[in-house]
């Protein structure tokens, strides 16, 4: 056929999208250009990108697979959207990517690891069975066993696999943890003046097993003395005695019963418990009886010797993944020319394989962090920089790219890669769309949408679209003026240099961990402190390890960190961390359960003339539970319909509407605040926090907890809304909702990137936020990046001057106005730039 030239589709034609708030939405989104999507908190932008632009080019795409193949894909359902047309095939990056296991490394989520083993499996130089270390050799890369020159046995190479700690690799001891835990005895009887019978065995007590003091008097030792003075032989039974059967007669409310017990001493406790511990809070249980140490046997390298053999360049695996990703690419220069010549085409290619996956991550700013860096010791913006950089190492065209925050973890110098990275995937023929708050970001986009004007019901709009210098002339956008500099940076009145320690000061010394060096710092108390710095430069440590720990370690008996040498926080008794991590694990948890409004207003309901002739208690309005609850949803509000090959479908309960409760609850009523007339229980958990305070605001505690959530720039929510389904930055204002109108003077609050998915205007909603719990006596430590955030803060600790071994050192303190000053920080220029 001749070449024809057949028009291209220029947008996305989105119409009458209805997802979560969107108001029959129409938009045109341009194709082959870098789209952002703004909007304050609540308005629609995740719902327009995520909920329609990304489930329906990934549905699509995945509808046109096989009926076989689709049933074992997880799918995304059909969005509520009259009509979309021209979407490309799409993927989507998270705002917040989950945290990975133990076994994950930096080297296994990026997929380095891979390709470093095969070229230690290939290229390295093995060793025979009898320790003679062979040259590489190309029957090693063409797996062929060949006899060794000195002794004459026959040499096996490792393949890749058995090169994995995740796999046939790993270390016998530690099972490819690096680490090993061993039972701490010390932690086991804290307070040696105390009886067995007393309760001087913690664990039995913890975990459930008040009858083993009945159990070891079998053994002879005495349980009615203090265990100090208990012989060397009685304590050696309780610590370590053998699991033998006792019969024993058990007192209970019923009488005397005797009984066959098995032994269980306290260590044994520990470590069965240990087995058992499916779950975070179970793991954290148990872990106060546990010493956490590097395994003996490999070094932390998490591998076994014979994977530790093969060796490159005079290096083994465990060595080359200790360096940076760097080094790393430093140390793979010398590699190739060394090797024999028929090896070498191979040994380019997975150099340059390697070199290339690298390229994108250093790009990024990645470039300090060693491959056997854990992979839950990431922060989320590493993480969510490391998905990126896979998605670019794909080198895909046509595909639309859906990013959902991913300045999330940026310092603003790192900005520059996150761009450069995006206009790659657009140099091969994507087209990306990006959620994000940040204006530097906003301003390199080629087109921007506005969604709002407001949140939730208020929201769902296009405000304004078009360019960005349309956009920041457009009289209806709230965004403009951040987007031009019209609106002003400080918000609120800051301490200044002689006052800031008046109300006192937290002092933290530690030794070097990681690669942060030694530590020696001060925190006002009662201020406002932000603490900055790029990415990987040890802000995570110096506060989320060292101080947050040492602190609490004094009120829930926890261990202090090895390496906190020295901490004055006398007078701190309430430690909270707040993050953006999701509320709730399902839909059972709402804006009423986790704010305590419905427990109120239950009891309320419970109370009412129409609950006493129908013999209604409390226990029957729980939609969990109770008699009221909808018998087809069972409380969820949805139900879920199998299509088959198709992905299942939650709708709105028909029989309830989504109200969770069945029709007989609407019949027990209680007068509105507001008006004479009855409002249902139902009926109340459709409203907006600000609806339902209206209504029911005659209830003093609903009234109360209902006006936090309204101070907290919550109002929009309704009391049904799940909470898992919360973005990132109304999730730690909900956190707050219980805290905001108590005194705080002997409370810590650690905020991590409290404006992550916040617009500029929500910025300054939460800085009031943070301005009254300073006023109520908190000392507040915020981890950020938000230039507004840094500027409004009362004292600035900044981290660096770079991240891995070119950081972790406190390059400057003070108020904003005088890190802005300082030319050391990297921080500082962009601060100063920002407040012009």
């Amino acid at each position: 056929m001749n070449a024809r030239h057949v028009p291209q589709p220029t947008a996305i034609e989105v119409r009458g999208a209805r997802v979560h708030n969107l108001r029959d939405l129409d938009v045109d989104v341009p194709l082959h250009r870098v789209v952002g999507i703004a909007g304050v908190s609540g308005s629609g932008k995740s719902s327009l990108a995520m909920g329609v632009l990304y489930a329906e080019g990934s549905r699509r795409y995945i509808e046109a697979l096989s009926t076989y193949t689709r049933r074992r894909m997880s799918q995304a359902p059909r969005a509520d959207v009259d009509e979309v047309t021209h979407v490309p095939a799409a993927l989507a990056l998270r705002q917040r990517p989950g945290v990975p296991g133990v076994r994950s490394t930096f080297g296994t989520s990026t997929e380095l690891l891979n390709v470093l083993r095969l070229m230690f499996s290939r290229l390295g130089s093995h060793l025979c069975p009898n320790g003679h270390r062979q040259d590489p050799t190309i029957d090693v890369a063409a797996e062929v066993p060949f006899s060794c020159p000195e002794c004459g046995e026959q040499v096996h190479a490792p393949g890749a696999e058995q090169l994995a700690f995740n796999a046939e690799g790993a270390c016998p001891r530690c099972e490819g943890l690096g680490i090993v835990r061993t039972v701490d005895d010390a932690t086991l009887v804290p307070d040696p003046t105390k009886t067995l019978d007393g309760g001087a065995v913690v664990p039995w007590n913890m975990f459930g097993f008040n009858v083993q003091p009945d159990i070891v008097r079998e053994f002879g030792v005495r349980t009615d003395v203090p265990w100090q003075d208990l012989a060397g032989w009685e304590r050696d039974v309780v610590l370590d005695g053998p699991e033998e059967k006792k019969h024993i007669t058990v007192t209970s409310k019923k009488g005397l019963h005797e009984l066959d017990f098995t032994f269980r001493n306290a260590r044994l406790t520990v470590t069965e418990e240990l087995r058992r511990a499916d779950t975070e809070k179970r793991l954290s249980r148990v872990s106060r009886f546990l010493h956490e140490s590097v395994c003996p046997d490999c070094e932390g390298t998490r591998l076994s010797p014979a994977a530790r053999s093969p060796q490159i360049a005079g290096i083994d695996l465990a060595a080359a993944t200790a360096k940076t990703l760097e080094d790393l690419i430093a140390w793979t220069a010398g590699i190739i020319d060394p090797l024999p010549e028929d090896l070498r085409p191979m040994a380019t290619a997975l150099v340059d394989q390697l070199r290339e996956m690298a390229d994108r991550l250093t790009r990024l700013g990645l470039g300090y962090l060693a491959l056997d860096r854990a992979g839950s010791s990431l922060s989320t913006g590493e993480r969510q920089r490391v998905q990126l950089a896979r998605a670019v190492r794909n080198r895909t065209t046509g595909v639309l790219y859906v990013l959902d925050e991913p300045s999330i973890g940026l310092h603003p110098s790192n900005i520059d890669g996150l761009l450069a990275l995006v206009e790659d995937l657009l140099a091969d023929g994507n087209s990306v769309v990006l959620v994000d708050h940040d204006v530097q970001v906003l301003r390199a986009v080629d087109h921007l949408i506005e969604i709002g004007p407001g949140s939730g019901r208020d929201g769902g709009q296009v405000v304004a679209t078009g360019s960005v210098e349309e956009i920041a002339a457009s009289p209806t956008s709230s965004l403009g003026g951040f987007l031009d500099g019209r609106e002003g940076v400080l918000v609120r009145e800051r301490a200044s240099d002689e006052e800031v320690f008046s109300f006192g000061r937290l002092h933290l010394r530690t030794t070097p961990v990681h690669t942060v060096h030694a530590l020696d710092l001060e925190i006002p108390r009662g201020r406002l402190t932000a603490v900055t710095g790029v990415s990987g430069s040890g802000k995570t440590t110096m506060v989320l390890e060292s101080l947050v720990p040492a602190l609490t370690a004094g009120l829930d008996g926890s261990s202090v960190p090895a390496h906190v040498e020295h901490l004055e926080g006398e007078g701190i008794s309430r430690v909270h961390r707040i993050d953006a991590t999701p509320i709730g694990l399902n839909v059972r948890s709402t804006v009423a359960t986790y704010s305590g409004v419905m427990d109120d207003l239950r009891r309320a309901f419970a109370r009412t003339e129409d609950a006493r002739e129908r013999d209604l208690r409390l226990g029957d309005f729980s939609y969990n539970t109770g008699s009221l609850r909808c018998p087809r949803c069972e409380g969820t509000g949805q139900v879920s319909l199998d299509v088959q090959f198709l992905p299942d479908i939650d709708i709105d309960c028909p029989d309830c509407g989504g109200t969770r409760y069945a029709p007989e609850a609407d019949e027990i009523t209680r007068p509105r605040a507001d008006s004479p007339t009855g409002i249902s229980l139902p009926h109340l958990m459709t409203l907006t926090t600000r609806e339902a305070l209206e209504a029911a605001g005659d209830i003093a505690a609903v009234r109360r907890r209902l006006q936090a959530l309204v101070d907290l720039g919550l109002g929009y929510l309704t009391l049904g809304e799940d909470t898992p389904a919360l973005s990132g930055g109304e999730a730690q204002r909900l956190k707050l909702a219980g805290q905001i109108d108590r005194r705080q003077d002997e409370a810590l609050f650690v905020f991590d990137e409290p404006s992550v998915g916040l617009h500029p205007r929500d910025v300054r909603t939460l800085l009031d936020v943070l301005d009254r719990l300073v006023d109520r006596g908190a000392t507040v430590i915020v981890i950020e990046h938000d230039l507004d955030m840094i500027a409004n803060s009362d004292h600035v600790i900044d981290m660096g001057p770079g991240g891995g071994v070119d950081g972790g050192r406190i390059v400057a303190t003070g108020t904003p106005a005088r890190i802005a000053a300082d030319e050391a920080g990297v921080t500082g220029r962009y601060l100063r730039a920002h407040l012009g």
